[in-house]
């Protein structure tokens, strides 16, 4: 007796690419020109649905590694009638680093990773020099790196690794009121408890 797997079926916003294997086109993601942000491990979607509401002239892109979280995320965003968002379950580092394509983002946005606090788990933490690397390739002129978090020494340990970082991104100040940018379902948890969350803004020089 044999059996057979069925396929899962693809949410109306999840995108899924036509090869794991290679660099992607822009216009694979979504076939219009405008400009294209990321939000990697967006989690239940919040962020990635406010932003897109906010900046209907814009296209957003969620990466997200759960499967339930990636449903959630696309029933949302139907809920809400958006047309330019869409979700991939993929792991975020793979993202960045051999999928995305080269000189195309507008935006990518690293919002309240797991700080994996445990030393022995520093290798699974995700800003680092070679992460960097991967921003500076896929980043458009003028395009921008925004990284939060609520862990302290993951903080000042991100700082660290951008400073031993050597490519062409340049740190920037982030003033609270530069633009618009909606908190995060972590963000008002930790906010709630007294927390408060520090941030990094890279930005890649337009004239390259």
């Amino acid at each position: 007796m044999s059996t057979s797997i069925r396929p899962r079926k693809r949410e109306n916003h999840e995108f899924i690419p036509s090869d794991y294997f290679r660099r992607l086109e822009k216009k694979e993601i979504f076939e219009n020109e405008a400009p294209l942000e990321v939000d990697l491990g967006c989690g239940e979607g919040t962020f990635l649905l406010d932003m897109a509401e906010k900046f209907p002239e814009r296209n957003f892109i969620g990466v997200e590694r759960l499967l339930g979280r990636v449903r959630k995320v696309s029933r949302r965003a139907e809920l809400r009638g958006l047309t330019n968002v869409k979700v991939l379950r993929l792991d975020s580092k793979y993202v960045a680093e051999w999928l995305l394509p080269l000189s195309s983002i507008s935006r990518v946005h690293l919002l309240c990773p797991d700080p994996w606090p445990k030393e022995k788990h520093h290798r699974h933490r995700l800003f680092r020099p070679s992460f960097l690397n991967s921003l500076e390739s896929i980043l458009e002129p003028g395009g921008e790196f925004l990284f939060k978090t609520d862990h302290d020494e993951y903080y000042e340990w991100s700082l660290e690794q951008a400073n031993q970082y050597k490519g062409s991104l340049i740190q920037a100040e982030w003033p609270e009121d530069a633009f618009f940018y909606p908190k995060t379902d972590f963000q008002r948890q930790w906010e709630a408890e007294g927390k408060s969350l520090d941030s990094i803004r890279m930005i890649k020089p337009a004239n390259l």
